[in-house]
């Protein structure tokens, strides 16, 4: 009998861990839901699509390295060597 009680007793500290882990998930995922629905807004606001957000992370990139490499031709061609052409 007091073996059971001890194996009813692990179960509901179990079922009580689970329970904490269980809410702490639903925080999370709360917390998460609200940051997603600040970030949704915020590509909104950009003017920027949600599925089209990769496409527009390389076109940026691509526009910063072309302005990069047309202020290093704004130089001085001795500061310029070897620094215009980079990628």
């Amino acid at each position: 009998m007091q073996q059971q009680e001890e194996r009813i007793k692990q179960l509901k500290q179990a079922l009580n861990e689970a329970k904490d882990q269980r809410y702490r998930a639903e925080a999370r995922l709360e917390s998460l839901e609200q940051e997603e629905k600040k970030l949704l807004k915020e590509l909104e606001e950009l003017g920027v699509e949600p599925d089209r957000l990769e496409e527009e992370i390389k076109r940026l990139e691509e526009e910063i390295e072309s302005r990069i490499r047309e202020a290093w031709k704004l130089l001085p061609e001795e500061l310029n060597k070897g620094h215009g052409s980079r990628k």
